[in-house]
């Protein structure tokens, strides 16, 4: 943008979020060029579909789009996540699934060991996992809305069938795994 040249905001032009991937940037742009193109006359404005290719076009090269997001984000004051935020967010997915196949073996072993008192105290499972109430909680509910557990009628916690089919099928899909690993890394055949 030269001196003097009034800022455009593309991604308010394509109506996208100044984060989106390149594919969520260009489902934007096909979106609003197809609204505004004027094969649709109930839609259809010139000026508006102009704006959005010349939005287009200044974000979809990589190099531009960097470029561009720093001036974006010195007139607007957006602070652009980055990639270590966003590595830090796949992490934290990863911890909470880890975190899920915890309290589900924990809850499986359990059933095994006292099918007929299944149930284990809440206080019990979020000691082992040794987190935040507030993690818990959503560990909890996550477990519950998967159908995975099940609050008994005395408070506790205990491994539903579904649970207990997902066990199983997480403990093949390892074991699997483990030997693919191994016959890869043995030693090669004669």
């Amino acid at each position: 943008m030269a001196t003097g040249e009034q800022f455009v905001d593309h991604y308010e032009t394509l109506r996208a979020d100044p984060n989106c991937n390149a594919r969520a940037l260009e489902t934007a742009y096909h979106l609003l060029a197809k609204t505004y193109h004027p094969d649709h006359a109930d839609t259809a404005d010139v000026a508006k579909l102009t704006e959005v290719i010349d939005a287009y076009k200044a974000l979809r090269n990589p190099a531009n789009r960097a470029e561009y997001d720093q001036l974006y984000a010195s007139a607007t004051g957006f602070v652009f996540s980055s990639v270590d935020e966003e590595l830090a967010e796949q992490e934290s997915a990863i911890s909470d699934a880890d975190a899920h196949a915890r309290i589900l073996r924990f809850l499986y072993q359990r059933r095994r060991e006292q099918a007929q008192d299944a149930g284990v105290g809440q206080y019990f499972v979020r000691e082992m996992l040794s987190c935040s109430d507030e993690l818990f909680e959503f560990y909890l509910w996550y477990l519950k809305e998967k159908g995975f557990i099940a609050i008994t009628e005395q408070g506790t916690l205990a491994i539903t069938i579904e649970g207990v089919d997902h066990v199983i099928s997480m403990s093949r899909t390892i074991v699997k795994e483990k030997l693919l690993i191994a016959q890869s890394s043995g030693p090669a055949g004669p």
